[in-house]
């Protein structure tokens, strides 16, 4: 009786550790060649997003302001109410640019999160492209999620006719300044008290390995081809 029972608890330790192997084996699983693709589509669809903004004249101030501007990080689709943590919905990268070079870092992959955003376009989805113009803006950028209008300041970029020129608008300070449109139209989207979160998954997807934002936008220790196209738009723009 007792060799039956000792027997009976070899087997369920050993299915326990088999259990527990399994787990450890899922969670060093590498990204598969169709997250790549799907993460790759997001880097096309910024690029197609950040040139849509780059050929609008209603957005001259970000034109003639994108110099200046330490990183830009762009949002495809922002949704009023609720954090949106799945799909595309609310996804966006950040890219940051070396000051001494002026060349531009790979994407690093966020999202972006709300109660509400107090959208005034009748709760449509918005493209945001969001520019970093202090050091803080950046740096706020390299932990796990920060709030937008709290740990960093932001404030809406002038758009329209009235913001042809520098010297025809009011300086605009913040540490980020954002941008939005729905439908080719300017969206009037208030970001303040919105949470931007890391999205290690897609990094992890993309980069085909675990990394931080550090790791992509400071040290530069890691690269994907995939976003040469997007890349060069912003260097040709800036």
């Amino acid at each position: 009786m007792k060799g039956k029972r000792q027997k009976r608890v070899n087997v369920g330790m050993m299915i326990l550790a088999f259990f527990v192997i399994g787990a450890v084996l899922v969670s060093y699983t590498p990204a598969t060649a169709k997250d790549r693709e799907q993460v790759q589509g997001l880097v096309d669809k910024a690029r197609i997003t950040f040139n849509d903004f780059m050929h609008d004249s209603n957005y001259a101030w970000l034109h003639e302001n994108l110099d200046r501007a330490k990183g830009v990080m762009i949002f495809l689709e922002v949704l009023k109410g609720g954090f949106i943590w799945g799909g595309s919905g609310g996804t966006g990268v950040l890219m940051v640019r070396d000051q001494r070079t002026g060349s531009w870092s790979e994407p690093a992959f966020y999202t972006i999160g709300s109660v509400t955003f107090g959208l005034q376009i009748g709760g449509e989805a918005a493209e945001v492209v969001m520019l970093a113009m202090t050091q803080k803006a950046v740096d706020s950028m390299l932990s796990s999620s920060v709030k937008l209008g709290g740990d960093v300041s932001i404030a809406l970029g002038p758009v329209g006719g009235g913001a042809q020129g520098n010297a025809d608008v009011p300086n605009v300070t913040a540490d980020f300044i954002s941008f939005a449109k729905t439908k080719g139209l300017y969206a009037g989207l208030n970001l303040e008290g919105s949470v931007v979160g890391v999205r290690d998954s897609l990094n992890k997807a993309y980069y085909g390995r675990d990394v931080r934002p550090a790791d992509i936008i400071v040290r530069r220790s890691v690269s994907n081809r995939g976003a040469d196209e997007l890349r060069a738009a912003l260097r040709k723009a800036a």
